[in-house]
């Protein structure tokens, strides 16, 4: 093995990739070919489903240039981590969980951070997000939806935006996991590469004929809520919205 070669596999150890799931972690993951699955099969329509948002910056771009670097001047490799620092490619990133919800008797409306719009999980629209995590921490961002009430539910549309930041969807590893009240766990990875786009339709949540099954979307778009609403067919009037110092 060449200098170079070690010092290639060196780095790949050293920036361990993000676990993703897999059918050996009890998960089921929702891809293009297999993109539906029935909570009421899996015996998992009632309870609370817990849908969670997490994300992580890309291990191929931290540090990418100093990558390059460090095949130019391989003897950096031997400098402490922090003399190396983070590369310029770095950038903040604030992924916010919302929700969409149409209700049975024809009530709209959304759940989500911005204007403080968090919902209520006992009563109309049985759908609650708690919390706003703007640093893509291990608990990140989660929304309950009471399936005890399924039948008050018509449809559901989870999605993903980037509040107020440079796009940068490309840059970030995402993943939103619904855990039913039984079964495995369904995960949703937000892995295709759409550099300016600013929002992303997850999952569609959907009560067809008693039935509640979870399909996934994972439509990116370059505009905001206004413009899933519009590839949705939603109908909500919006308009210009901002977050609070604390929902910062």
């Amino acid at each position: 093995m060449g200098f170079l070669s070690f010092l290639d596999g060196l780095w790949h150890r050293g920036t361990p990739e993000f676990d993703s799931g897999s059918a050996a972690s009890n998960a089921i993951e929702l891809t293009k070919r297999h993109d539906r699955v029935s909570l009421t099969k899996q015996g998992a329509a009632t309870g609370h489903l817990r849908i969670n948002l997490t994300w992580r910056m890309r291990t191929s771009d931290i540090g990418g240039p100093q990558r390059e670097s460090l095949l130019r001047h391989p003897f950096k490799a031997l400098k402490p981590p922090e003399v190396l620092g983070h590369s310029q490619s770095m950038v903040n990133v604030d992924l916010d969980l919302g929700c969409l919800y149409e209700l049975a008797d024809g009530t709209k409306g959304v759940v989500q951070p911005l204007g403080g719009l968090l919902g209520e999980a006992n009563s109309p629209p049985y759908v609650k997000l708690s919390g706003d995590d703007r640093f893509g921490s291990a608990s990140g961002e989660t929304i309950y939806v009471n399936l005890d009430h399924r039948e008050n539910i018509k449809r559901l549309l989870v999605f993903v935006y980037i509040y107020d930041q440079t796009p940068a969807f490309d840059r970030t590893h995402a993943i939103v996991t619904l855990y039913p009240s039984n079964g495995p766990r369904i995960e949703i990875s937000l892995d295709e590469r759409h550099p300016q786009a600013r929002s992303c339709a997850v999952v569609m949540i959907e009560n067809i004929k008693d039935e509640i099954w979870v399909r996934r979307e994972v439509k990116f778009v370059y505009g905001f809520q206004a413009e899933l609403d519009r590839l949705f067919g939603w109908g909500l009037q919006w308009g210009r919205g901002y977050k609070t110092k604390a929902e910062r």
